[in-house]
């Protein structure tokens, strides 16, 4: 009896025919099958869903993108509880926007095969690739092209899978599911890089700190030169001014006596000019 994968592959490459190919690709491919248990579960899987259909499209014909969209949303999911309420706002609005462009592009490939895609189909496609975006099993689900009918994210319940894929769903489910040491692995690093990112910081502070500090220093460290050099400058001129201040009283004290002598000889020309006048009046 052939294998889960190989059931996995041939659902994968009818779920992205055309809707009105299926039945007939379905039936030929169990026809093909040697093995009649597993021609029975070739033609089990059932008809997709218009809006499964273009989501399976697209996972199969632009997988690079998509695969790069879900693995963006599984790093904010991990990263969600380290973000502050704005960043979370942003990131949403940016994760919506995203959301509408992909199922635009999935409608877009789906108007190119032919397919009429109404506005109820297209909004069933957002719902499907969103659900992808909040839960990793509704991503690999989406991812392994195999949707039966579109998905829809419940808020923070797990999206309900059932009966939405053909084939092995345990597959998708290992798949979506990391392993404990995995799961506690990816935990250990956001604690050492969220530890990091705080040592950083703290480091940044205290170079930041020390910088200043530095550049204070230098600042007074260089104006205490200036005074010193200052009062020594001023502290040679008072020297030479006291210094002078001595001489000049000396030399005051030397001119006391001529001073007097000088105002005696005033006194005495007075006098004399004074008889002289009286003389000549007389």
């Amino acid at each position: 009896m052939a294998t889960s994968p190989e059931l996995n592959g041939i659902a994968a490459e009818l779920y992205a025919l055309a809707p009105d190919a299926f039945t007939a690709a379905r039936n030929a491919r169990a026809k093909e099958a040697e093995d009649s248990a597993f021609a029975a579960e070739i033609r089990a899987l059932r008809k997709p869903l218009v809006a499964a259909w273009v989501v399976n499209l697209f996972a199969r014909e632009h997988a690079g993108e998509l695969t790069e969209a879900l693995e963006l949303a599984e790093a904010l999911r991990e990263a969600q509880a380290d973000l502050d309420a704005a960043t979370l706002t942003t990131l949403s609005r940016e994760r919506r926007a995203l959301v509408r462009s992909l199922a635009k592009k999935a409608g877009d490939a789906a108007a190119e095969r032919g397919e009429r895609i109404t506005v109820s189909t297209l909004e069933a496609v957002v719902e499907t690739l969103n659900a992808a975006m909040f839960d990793g099993a509704a991503a690999a689900a989406v991812a392994s092209g195999r949707l039966v009918r579109p998905l829809q994210a419940s808020g923070s319940d797990a999206v309900d899978l059932a009966g939405a894929l053909a084939g092995d769903i345990d597959a998708v489910a290992e798949r979506s599911s990391p392993p404990a040491d995995e799961v506690r692995a990816r935990r250990e690093r956001k604690e050492a890089e969220r530890a990091l990112r705080s040592a950083e910081s703290r480091l940044k502070d205290a170079m930041r700190r020390r910088d200043d500090v530095d550049r204070r220093w230098q600042a007074t460290a260089e104006r205490a030169r200036e005074l010193s050099d200052r009062a020594e400058k001023l502290e040679a001129e008072l020297a030479r001014v006291e210094k002078d201040a001595v001489s000049a009283h000396a030399e005051a004290g030397e001119l006391d006596g001529e001073r007097t002598a000088a105002a005696d000889e005033v006194v005495q020309a007075e006098r004399a000019a004074e008889e002289a006048r009286l003389r000549v009046d007389g």
